[in-house]
Formats: structure tokens, sequence, C-alpha cells
């Protein structure tokens, strides 16, 4: 059997003489393994670099085989970052997490598009922070793919979408600053730029990490008895270091 789809490369493990075994996220058959053979020439590495866009055709005597990939490069990302830190450590997180969290051979169509239009704005100097934004949307997004959207429109106690400033860590849904008075201290904190209250700074984007990092662990990774992926772990390290003044 054999089909062909426009994907981005999650990661390249050697294996082997020579070949590698790649996962893409493909637009139409979810994340997907194969063998890429040729993996350690130069062509192939170039093609094989994490967040590369690129056409792949998968190839393989049954469906349930690892199969071989055959891939073409279509965009080269990864370069485009190589002098921010802060952006590589973003996209080597998102790739991570995309790894991670999507189940195999699962279409997911609405987190590949989201995945590089994520990918542009890491591209996009002209959008200063607002790139890290769009980071956490996009985990949102992957949250709610998977089942496990939050409610972040109104309040859980009151019902109004008025001042809302904090999520529960249990049920994911938001509390206004008033209701939430008695009991803040137990709660997350919800950034403005996710409530409707502009943009924010580093704080604020590092609140919205911690906010979506908290529940892929209680829902996507603890029940897999799996820690965040380390990548993940080192993004939200690189930007607090940022937004401290460190880095």
């Amino acid at each position: 059997m054999q089909w062909t789809d426009d994907a981005i490369v999650l990661s390249a493990r050697r294996h082997g003489e020579g070949s590698a075994v790649a996962t893409l996220l493909t637009r139409r058959r979810g994340r997907h393994a194969g063998l890429a053979r040729g993996a350690s020439s130069a062509r192939g590495r170039g093609a094989l670099q994490p967040g590369n866009r690129v056409e792949a055709t998968w190839t393989a005597r049954l469906a349930e085989h690892l199969g071989a990939w055959r891939i073409e490069l279509r965009a080269s990302h990864a370069p485009e970052l190589f002098d921010d830190r802060l952006r590589l450590a973003g996209l080597s997180a998102a790739l991570a997490v995309a790894e991670a969290a999507l189940p195999e051979r699962e279409p997911h169509p609405g987190v590949y598009e989201a995945l590089l239009a994520l990918v542009a704005a890491m591209e996009a100097p002209e959008l200063g922070d607002a790139w890290i934004a769009a980071h956490v949307r996009w985990e949102l997004g992957l949250l709610a793919e998977l089942g496990f959207g939050l409610d972040l429109a109104r309040c859980a106690v009151t019902g109004s979408g008025g001042d809302l400033a904090f999520v529960s860590p249990r049920t994911g849904r938001a509390v206004s600053r008033a209701a939430a008075e008695p009991y803040a201290g137990r709660l997350l904190r919800l950034p403005g730029f996710l409530a409707g209250r502009g943009p924010g700074g580093r704080e604020d984007l590092a609140a919205g990490l911690a906010l979506t990092g908290h529940f892929l662990e209680r829902h996507v990774f603890a029940p897999a008895h799996r820690p965040p992926p380390p990548a993940r772990l080192r993004f939200a390290d690189r930007l607090a270091a940022a937004e401290g003044g460190r880095a």
C-alpha cells in the first residue's frame, strides 16, 4: 500500500547504518512514523530537520508495518530561528508536544494547520512576542482536539463573562476575580490575553504556558505515565528566564 501527504517533520532518530525512523505530522493521516533511508546523506539530513514542511510518500506491504518514507523538502523552518534561542526552543517544544500527545495514525488536520500557522508566526519578527501567545493558543487547541478543552468564556461560579482572572486546576473552567477571592491561592492564573484584556507582557505569556502545561500534564501525559517532553520544560524555563531578564 502507498499514500502521499503534506507533512511536518517532528523528529528523526537514527536507525542502523545511514537510516532514521522519522516521525511526521501529516495533514490527513495524523502522526505517522516510517523508515527514511539515506537519512545520513546531506540531502537526507537537510530534509529531515525537525520543523521542516515536506511532501512524504509512505509505502508498506501491510498497513500495520512500519513502512518506508520517500521525502521531498518543501520548506525549511528551523534555520530561520537559529539566531533566536527562545523561538527555537518554542519550535522544539511544539514539535515534541505534538509527537508525545497525538495518537499515532489518527487524523487531526486542525492541529496540523494550526502548527503550520504557529511556525509562520515564529518566523515573523515583526510580531514580537505574539508568537508566544499563538503557542499557548495552539496548545489550548490541541487539548480541545483531544477532548480536554478549557472553558474560559465565563465564570464557573457566577456565569458572568466579566473580570475573569483564574482557572480551576481541576475542571479547567474560568473563575472571576471576585468569586475566586476566598481560594485564589489554589487556582491557576488566567492571563489577560486569554481573557480579552490585550496582548500582555512576558509574565502573562509565562502564565499562559503554565496554564496549558498543567492541563497537558493532567490529561495527556500523567494518564499515560509519562512526564512532559523535556523540550516543553526547557521552553517554559527559557521563557521564565527571559521574562526575568536573564536571557
